[in-house]
């Protein structure tokens, strides 16, 4: 069973998985709807309204994903990957409206105290939801690190945001059951607000850096530099390495240095080997390597320059 589940993630891909995430998204909406209206807490409320931003954003995701996997064209000769960004920064700005609601919704509460009722059944309701959501936010998670799907991985935080909503939920009715502060019911939305709220930013400004090309990870970088290692040679150096992601796909482009008397064809064929092994050793990678004498260094532009 643990072998079994260990290898779902591998076989599930990113809109199979959204699509869940939508399906999933409804039930919660259901049960966690029904346990406000039976228990009218606010805390269940704030619970159940962002289990709605979870289904706009599981929809915006999806749609991204089917973007990102349009190949190539005349327009965007690199492909389509970096609509993943979008759909995760998308994911943070609902987390962060989310927490907004969460957290008025409190504060209307911390100034017009209710009783909770019938807390039983509600808190059983809010419990099935956020079993739900923990158990795709887990698959969704995993399966996003084999994947290297950005969208996937926005998806399966906000579905976290929205299991830690419910546990903080949880605890604060369950405080309020115990000792009849109903003042609980309302400070425990507002915390749990302020802690989505981070989550959020953090969603989107890790979005931003992959729309700004950031380099790729430091153990992706090491991993180029030991495969270019197993070539270079007296007569053969690389330099001028430079990297950047886009969603699922990699790109590095390098100088690759080589005698001055080598022919066209036996230089070619030396790079040809260089772009084979960098592609088996790094997933997902696109390599481009531009061909110089030994003897010859590149001139790299200033900023003063491009300007």
């Amino acid at each position: 069973m643990r072998r079994m589940l260990a290898a779902l993630p591998q076989t599930l891909t990113p809109q199979v998985l959204l699509r869940a995430s939508i399906v999933v998204a409804l039930l919660t909406i259901a049960l966690k709807g029904l346990a406000w209206w039976i228990t009218q807490s606010v805390g269940l409320l704030s619970d159940a309204m962002e289990s709605l931003v979870n289904l706009a954003s599981a929809a915006f995701a999806l749609l991204m994903v089917t973007i990102a996997l349009r190949p190539a064209d005349a327009e965007h000769p690199y492909g389509h990957s970096k609509a993943e960004y979008f759909a995760a920064g998308f994911e943070g700005l609902m987390i962060i409206i989310a927490a907004l609601g969460i957290a008025w919704a409190g504060v209307q509460r911390l100034l017009q105290p209710q009783p909770i009722t019938q807390l039983g059944l509600g808190l059983a309701l809010s419990v099935l939801s956020s079993a739900l959501n923990g158990g795709l936010a887990w698959l969704m998670l995993r399966s996003a690190r084999l994947h290297r799907s950005m969208a996937l991985e926005g998806d399966a935080r906000h579905l976290l945001t929205d299991v830690w909503t419910s546990a903080g939920v949880l605890l604060g009715v369950g405080l309020v059951a115990l000792t009849g502060w109903q003042w609980l019911d309302a400070a425990t939305a507002i915390a749990v607000a302020l802690n989505i709220l981070r989550e959020g930013a953090h969603l989107m400004w890790k979005s931003s850096q992959g729309l700004m090309d950031e380099a790729l990870p430091p153990e992706v970088l090491a991993t180029v530099q030991a495969t270019l290692a197993q070539f270079q040679h007296r007569s053969v150096r690389f330099d001028h390495v430079i990297s950047r992601g886009s969603g699922a796909r990699r790109f590095v482009a390098l100088h690759m240095h080589v005698p001055a008397e080598w022919t066209l064809g036996r230089a070619a064929a030396m790079r040809g080997a260089v772009e084979r092994a960098l592609m088996d050793s790094v997933p997902g990678l696109r390599a481009t390597i531009e061909l110089l004498p030994t003897d010859v260094e590149a001139h790299a532009a200033t900023e003063e320059e491009l300007n």
